[in-house]
């Protein structure tokens, strides 16, 4: 592609690329511990939106996920708006606890409420969940690269590609710790934001489309079969049914969001509650971007692939590219600027997986079992010593598992294979946090039983339950992985139940450290939405009226919630005091949740 750019395009894609690492290892600092792994928690909250948003959004995103736009359809969506009930539950029922702790690691959390054996299971179930996200980030980034110089005179391999990634990221990584990170990822969501609504402008922009809405209008040309704007698919759907969007998806942003160590790092380095809470706030009006600039391009992208690369095969993961050669004029700059952007993708993600895998062995492995009493020099020196070698694990295992050739949807694969570890974690979090009586042991054991379900129930299904008509008109032949989530995290809740009853002991930590008035408006609430929403889709079953009739007034009622509880609340002074209150932005994001969900029905 290289060979296209002009003199501009090519000084901005170096120029931004040699500023990542640059800018990051001038943020580093000498540090000591809480310097390294949490940036001496002082993080302002667009600091840790932009953090946020960095390590939640990288390549996956910009180009699996348009491609899936591009092959299944805007039902893809339900992975950015179906977080918003996730990013709730954080900022106000878990970050209370947890900051108030100023625990490092979510592992210390589950130490202080069960014991230091859920500690050690959660630590290695971590580890290894991002080991395998970093393993496909590696695939991902360097197959973006492959085909980035592809018929130039800087061509890579496919192993040259990882090289380059783990490199550039251990450069700022290693030495300049969360500090550094958070600089990389706030300077990757400026330009990831920059190279996708850019893509989408121009592709938006094209004649054959005629802007956002033309695409809808071209959808209703469409016979319903080959409609692609629409959330909802059916529940035997093999990638993205409807039924496990609204159970399994939720289960994951749930872990993702709320019990998820790379994630949730970010939130405890925040200056104050207040800055924690609008920062991951900002992360979600940020997603909302994301089905448009990305999702809805890639709906896009198959009409005008269809017309402008007739005859041309397009394979999902190489979506992204191939439309930036088709709708981009080159020789402006914006061609560098949308590369630059697309290669910081393919960094994102992976600086703030190595900095929280190193904090978990640095914190939970090296200070916990092998020198307890070592220094804070020592500790670092750990903690970079444990991103080399994970990075260096990660690169051999990209190159021995993935093929840089594959076919298939890359973004739904990840996230298949990382849901087996993620329920029993899950069940031992939210347990645990709204129930006193839930015991340790019982918690140690759901996290370690809920893998072996999950393959357990997926072997089942596939091999006899599958095989029945009736079954497979429900569900389909293959068990998807998002039922199988949810099917799992029934049984993890219910094991962890069970099992507390059964060893209830007095001598037992019994959760001292457990939340007593936070969740109480947050499930009123939620009574109070759910019953909204019930009278609203009441005439729309009956089929008095259309979804997208009622988006509006779901959305604006959705948003008057949070504006009474606000109202009513102690030391209401006026509408000045609503505009300083987080929950009105909360509602806010909410509302404009709701309204999508109803309106592309």
């Amino acid at each position: 592609m290289l060979q296209q750019l002009g003199i501009l395009d090519t000084l901005v894609l170096i120029a931004l690329l040699l500023l990542l690492p640059v800018c990051s290892l001038l943020a580093m600092k000498k540090s000591n511990s809480e310097d390294y792994f949490l940036a001496g928690r002082s993080l302002r909250w667009w600091a840790v939106a932009g953090s946020v948003f960095g390590t939640n959004i990288n390549a996956s995103h910009l180009i699996g996920m348009l491609g899936i736009g591009y092959s299944v359809g805007f039902a893809q969506s339900h992975y950015e708006l179906l977080a918003v009930p996730a990013i709730l539950i954080l900022c106000y029922v878990f970050l209370p606890t947890y900051r108030k702790l100023r625990v490092f690691t979510l592992s210390q959390y589950l130490e202080h409420r069960y014991n230091s054996h859920a500690r050690l299971v959660y630590s290695i179930l971590m580890i290894l969940l991002i080991l395998v996200q970093l393993v496909a980030a590696f695939y991902i980034g360097s197959r973006t690269l492959l085909f980035l110089f592809r018929g130039t005179g800087f061509a890579l391999e496919y192993w040259q590609g990882i090289a380059m990634i783990g490199l550039m990221s251990c450069s700022y990584t290693m030495f300049g710790g969360m500090n550094s990170v958070v600089i990389a990822d706030t300077m990757q969501t400026v330009m990831m934001l920059a190279a996708g609504l850019l893509v989408a402008y121009f592709t938006f922009s094209q004649p054959e489309i005629g802007g956002f809405f033309g695409l809808l209008d071209l959808e209703k040309q469409q016979v319903l079969s080959e409609q692609r704007m629409h959330l909802y698919l059916p529940a035997n759907h093999p990638d993205l049914p409807w039924s496990g969007a609204f159970t399994g998806l939720i289960v994951l942003h749930f872990f993702y969001w709320t019990t998820n160590q790379y994630l949730v790092q970010r939130v405890l380095a925040a200056k104050t509650d207040t800055d924690a809470k609008i920062g991951i706030i900002a992360s979600g009006f940020l997603k909302l971007m994301i089905p448009f600039f990305s999702v809805a391009c890639g709906v896009a992208a198959g009409y005008l692939f269809k017309i402008r690369l007739a005859g041309i095969t397009v394979l999902p993961d190489d979506a992204f590219l191939h439309l930036v050669q088709t709708v981009v004029p080159t020789g402006y700059g914006l061609t560098g600027l949308i590369l630059a952007g697309l290669t910081a993708a393919t960094f994102s993600s992976v600086d703030s997986m190595m900095n929280s895998v190193s904090t978990l062995l640095t914190l939970d492995v090296y200070q916990k079992y092998l020198n307890p009493q070592a220094s804070e020099r020592q500790m670092i020196r750990f903690g970079r010593l444990a991103v080399l070698g994970m990075v260096a694990l990660s690169a051999v295992l990209a190159l021995l598992t993935y093929d840089p050739a594959s076919a298939g949807n890359f973004f739904l694969s990840v996230s298949s294979r990382g849901s087996y570890f993620t329920q029993g974690v899950v069940a031992a979090f939210f347990v645990g946090i709204v129930w006193r009586k839930a015991n340790p042991k019982a918690a140690v054991v759901t996290m370690l039983a809920a893998p072996v379900f999950a393959f357990a129930v997926e072997y089942f299904y596939n091999n006899f339950l599958g095989g029945s008509p009736a079954v497979q008109n429900l569900f389909g032949a293959k068990l998807n992985f998002l039922h199988r989530v949810f099917l799992t995290m029934v049984f993890a809740v219910l094991l962890h139940i069970g099992l507390s009853r059964l060893w209830r002991s007095a001598s037992e930590n019994t959760g001292e450290l457990i939340l007593s008035t936070a969740p109480v408006w947050l499930l009123r609430q939620a009574g109070l939405f759910a019953g909204i929403q019930f009278f609203l889709l009441l005439p729309v079953w009956l089929g008095w009226l259309l979804p997208a009739q009622v988006a509006a007034a779901a959305g604006l009622l959705s948003l008057g919630l949070f504006v009474w509880h606000i109202r009513l609340g102690p030391g209401f002074s006026g509408w000045r005091h609503c505009l300083r209150d987080d929950r009105l932005y909360a509602g806010i994001l909410t509302g404009v949740t709701v309204f999508l969900l109803y309106y592309f029905v």
